[in-house]
């Protein structure tokens, strides 16, 4: 990992990347919206750092001035933009995430009817069974790590299940998208390295559905047309990756946030063991006090926002864990209210390009908290200083070592 100097002038100097703002990026957006409320660096090629919610709002929509075509934090380099066989052979873009308006609403509407709330309920019986069976693996020890024996194992093996391959693969799938978002983020050769894994395992994946189709994901995608012409297959290799990346670093991180908080608020945890009425609030309120995805939006021309301009090739970040921290809009904000009735949080985006697995998500985390509670509702943090967390772009806790009644 790169060494940085320490941040001396956040407002002008922030990083994202710095370990103390990794574990609690909070203090830093409370004084940013008092001090900016956009701040700047020159960091890692520079860019923007919006800190309220009314930004946010506008922000997604200033479409095509800030694009989503490089949604990387740390754009890639010149090394990496050159010729690469595995990219020209099955494609270097994650639509619909990597498109703008109206080019990227074909794929959208595409993936949206595979991920609605009635699509991704048949897979619940999948997850509740995994979940049972990691907490089988441990329950008589006494002891877990929470992040590595469990949370990380839901999203990786159902994202598997979904896509219709192999979940016992499923550790090769979470160390490939940990070499490209939390290593590969600082590390270009690494980035290089298991985003070239990942491609040709998705091309070559989808030209054997395409050889012999079969009932899962892949083959649903394929079978699709856009404008009356067969969806092309580096779109497919591309939707294929960002299902991959973007659905398990996030929800692992969403469901390790919500298990680190119950392990050290005892109050919290003992409230939503004896009310299990309060599971819809609770995780929409981990969910916003723990959001764990930043976006970044590549700026095309001048733009004018408050008392900043973004120039061409600027990059923003869509800042939404600190949005979500915002007090002019969620009242005491920076506290968790498990029975918070107003929560409108904008934890998987917001506009266009707002989540499209949001649903699958929410699903795995609902059954991932309810099934822990279910079976061990006592537990708390045995060693906070070997708690790490991952950031960048992605943020959330990786090592929850964790104790509980036998």
């Amino acid at each position: 990992m790169t060494k940085t100097p320490p941040v001396e002038d956040w407002a002008t100097d922030y990083d994202i990347f710095d370990a103390g703002y990794v574990k609690d990026p909070v203090p830093v957006w409370d004084k940013l919206r008092e001090q900016c409320p956009i701040a700047h660096t020159e960091r890692w090629g520079g860019s923007w750092l919006p800190t309220s919610y009314e930004d946010m709002q506008a922000f997604v929509r200033m479409v095509p001035a800030l694009s989503s075509r490089d949604p990387l934090v740390v754009s890639e380099s010149k090394e990496e933009m050159e010729f690469d066989p595995i990219l020209d052979e099955y494609g270097n873009k994650a639509p619909p995430i990597t498109s703008d308006p109206p080019e990227h609403i074909p794929m959208r509407r595409l993936i949206l009817p595979l991920f609605t709330p009635k699509a991704v309920e048949p897979y619940r019986p999948f997850a509740e069974k995994l979940c049972h069976g990691l907490i089988d693996g441990f329950i008589a020890k006494g002891t877990c790590d929470a992040a590595l024996d469990y949370a990380v194992h839901i999203p990786a093996k159902t994202i598997a299940h979904v896509i219709g391959v192999d979940s016992e693969r499923s550790d090769e799938f979470v160390g490939w998208v940990r070499g490209l978002l939390e290593e590969g983020m600082q590390d270009p050769a690494k980035r290089i390295k298991y985003r070239g894994i990942i491609r040709q395992f998705f091309g070559e994946l989808v030209d054997a559905r395409k050889a012999n189709p079969r009932d899962d994901l892949v083959s649903r995608l394929l079978a699709q047309e856009i404008d009356g012409q067969p969806i092309a297959r580096k779109a497919v290799v591309g939707m294929c990756n960002l299902l991959l990346v973007a659905g398990i670093d996030t929800t692992w991180s969403s469901i390790s946030s919500a298990l680190w908080h119950f392990s050290t608020h005892p109050e919290d945890r003992r409230r939503l063991a004896n009310e299990p009425e309060l599971f819809p609030s609770a995780i929409e309120e981990m969910l916003r006090f723990y959001s764990p995805v930043t976006m970044a939006r590549e700026v095309t021309e001048e733009t004018r926002a408050g008392d900043v301009t973004f120039m061409p090739g600027d990059k923003v970040l869509l800042n939404f864990p600190g949005a979500n921290h915002d007090p002019a809009v969620f009242e005491d904000a920076d506290k968790v209210i498990l029975d918070r009735a107003k929560n409108r949080h904008i934890a998987f985006g917001i506009g266009s390009h707002r989540c499209a697995g949001s649903n699958l998500a929410r699903m795995e985390m609902d059954v991932a908290l309810r099934v822990w509670f279910e079976r061990i509702p006592e537990f708390e943090l045995t060693d906070p200083g070997a708690v790490t967390w991952a950031g960048g772009q992605v943020r959330g806790p990786r090592h929850l070592p964790f104790r509980f009644p036998v």
